[in-house]
């Protein structure tokens, strides 16, 4: 297989209430948005779909972050507390740099952070990028979707599916061999929580 399988890489941490807001309404929403914007069917990666039952998490994790266009990271502290996503998330930036995409003011980041917690204890490189702050809209209960908050959370993941929209059509054409760093020495094997 060569190319690209995936327009979105969802990283995340999947502790405290990260992992249901982004099962609750986070990626649902991002793939009805992002529907809206595209004239095909959008293809998001996200860990709890997509890595079956006996495969080993970290290949299928790498391969299919080789294969994704763009990286949406949930920054929170624990985000930066996990080895596997600061992989994922410094692969991306080296990705960048491969393509000539790490120049200021350059359009088309491969990186879209997305803040949904206090950023005073992010790294200094993540304090300095520019993000979406979506900690108005950090509710991962499944009740959420009945409050008069969720509207401002439709519009907002609306306009972020319009911006990956257009940074979609000027995602440089993959290469083999993009940088995918792993996390050294591998965490023990758990198949059923990855990146914590």
């Amino acid at each position: 297989m060569s190319g690209y399988r995936f327009d979105v890489f969802l990283s995340y941490r999947r502790a405290g209430t990260v992992l249901p807001w982004v099962r609750n309404h986070f990626h649902q929403m991002l793939v009805k948005c992002l529907t809206d914007e595209l004239d095909r069917k959008p293809e998001i990666f996200i860990d709890v779909d997509r890595i079956p039952v006996g495969d080993y998490w970290p290949d299928v994790l790498a391969e299919a972050h080789s294969r994704s266009r763009l990286l949406v990271a949930v920054w929170t502290p624990s985000y930066f507390g996990s080895h596997w996503c600061v992989a994922e998330w410094r692969s991306m930036r080296q990705r960048e740099v491969v393509f000539g995409l790490d120049k200021p003011l350059n359009g088309c980041r491969l990186v879209y952070p997305i803040r949904l917690k206090d950023g005073h204890r992010f790294p200094a490189d993540a304090q300095r990028s520019e993000h979406w702050d979506m900690k108005e809209w950090n509710v991962s209960s499944s009740s959420f979707e009945q409050t008069p908050a969720y509207v401002g959370f439709e519009r907002k993941v609306a306009e972020i599916a319009e911006e990956l929209a257009a940074r979609l059509d000027v995602v440089p054409e993959w290469r083999p061999n993009l940088p995918i760093l792993r996390p050294e020495p591998e965490p023990a094997h758990r198949a059923d929580v990855p990146r914590l």
